[in-house]
């Protein structure tokens, strides 16, 4: 027994761009605390929030609603990882890694709110 987005690639990377971000965020500075920290953790959680969510409604304009606020959460995480490379608390690999997977999870996104 499972829900349906659970065997949704996109859902499934989310949550692994989620839970690396998180990862790096712990390495953030303790007055980040509240600030980019806890922005970025946000957004990221909510791109496979919003992708669940969504998977649940009955029709499929209501999907893609959410899907786009997925897409806008991962513009989102984009910008942190900026803030975050400009403050030194990542590294360029870093950046480079949650760039390249956000990237790709919103063309991800975006191909399958086309295919509804």
């Amino acid at each position: 027994m499972s829900f349906k987005f659970e065997k949704l690639i996109i859902w499934q990377k989310s949550m692994e761009i989620g839970e690396n971000i998180f990862l790096i965020t712990i390495k953030f500075p303790s007055d980040e605390k509240f600030n980019l920290t806890s922005q970025i953790r946000r957004a990221v959680d909510s791109i496979a929030l919003n992708i669940s969510e969504g998977s649940i409604l009955q029709s499929n304009a209501e999907f893609k609603k959410f899907l786009g606020y997925s897409i806008r959460s991962c513009a989102e995480v984009v910008t942190c990882l900026y803030k975050a490379k400009n403050r030194n608390y990542i590294s360029e690999e870093n950046f480079q890694k949650l760039y390249s997977d956000c990237y790709h999870l919103t063309n991800m996104m975006i191909g399958f709110r086309n295919q509804l």
